[in-house]
């Protein structure tokens, strides 16, 4: 299934240990039980390291402790998630958006 193959390279990419690590959609084709698995998994992953998360599910994207939104290929915002939900419109409808759409 699409959460084992994601658990899978996870753990591969903890036993490698690198110093950056890159997640594109970690979590985009799995159901709520799995995401909650793979999510603690992240944990232990993210800890210490560099990680650029490509994400459109809030739960991910609240793991992070800054976020990005691009607009139209630019940095149109920086911030925490809660700083974005309060003073980003912009953010705010892209999530709810991608949540409806779930």
């Amino acid at each position: 299934s699409g959460g084992q193959r994601q658990r899978i390279a996870i753990a591969r990419t903890l036993l490698v240990n690198p110093p950056l690590v890159i997640l594109d959609d970690a979590t985009s084709a799995i159901d709520v039980g799995v995401e909650s698995q793979i999510h603690e998994a992240l944990d232990a992953l993210l800890a210490h390291r560099t990680t650029l998360v490509i994400a459109h599910r809030l739960s991910t994207i609240a793991l992070a402790s800054r976020v990005v939104l691009l607009v139209d290929g630019r940095v149109a915002a920086t911030g925490t998630h809660a700083e974005l939900m309060a003073t980003e419109p912009r953010y705010a409808a892209v999530l709810a958006h991608a949540e409806e759409a779930r």
